[in-house]
């Protein structure tokens, strides 16, 4: 089977179309696309450039893109670079990625103004219940029956009766 490299310069020279002419209409750079025609995978960064890359160059030239990135996954897996990064669906998914995968289809437009409404509505009727509570409950349901004490008082602080015999003069005096 020929290689991804072949398949692709194949196919562009099949359509009489030059290296600079599939970059301008993909809007990739030019060598990159003469590495994908190479089979020079180490001038890119990561796998999934050279997936995009290659599944753009496929659906351009009218190249089964199926078999095509089939036949890239066996390439990558034979070179030293990308062989560790390859195939990240088929490994074990533990419950963070499930969570990560439920939060990242929540529509949080919609999500975050609906739950601020409800912790704004609930925090109404705690405050609506309390009150209620509050206005059922006697008053003197805390308090014990008493006798009423007088409060004590001490002669210091009250004053003197007046003396109706103090207030007349000595007799001597006049």
């Amino acid at each position: 089977m020929a290689t991804v490299a072949e398949q692709l310069r194949t196919a562009r020279e099949a359509r009489r179309l030059t290296v600079q002419q599939i970059a301008d209409i993909t809007k990739m750079r030019a060598d990159h696309v003469e590495a994908l025609e190479e089979g020079n995978y180490n001038v890119f960064t990561a796998p999934v450039y050279i997936r995009g890359f290659v599944r753009t160059c496929a659906r351009l030239l009218k190249i089964d893109e199926a078999s095509i990135l089939e036949t890239l996954e066996v390439e990558l897996t034979q070179t030293e670079k990308f062989r560790e990064h390859l195939s990240l669906i088929g490994q074990q998914k533990g419950p963070l990625d499930a969570l990560m995968l439920i939060l990242s289809r929540i529509r949080w437009r919609i999500v975050l103004p609906a739950l601020g409404v409800l912790v704004i509505l609930g925090i109404v009727l705690t405050i609506v219940r309390s009150i209620e509570e509050q206005q059922a409950r006697d008053p003197l349901a805390g308090i014990q029956p008493g006798q009423y004490q007088p409060a004590r008082s001490n002669l210091a602080e009250t004053l003197a009766l007046p003396n109706p015999g103090a207030a007349r003069a000595p007799s001597g005096a006049r």
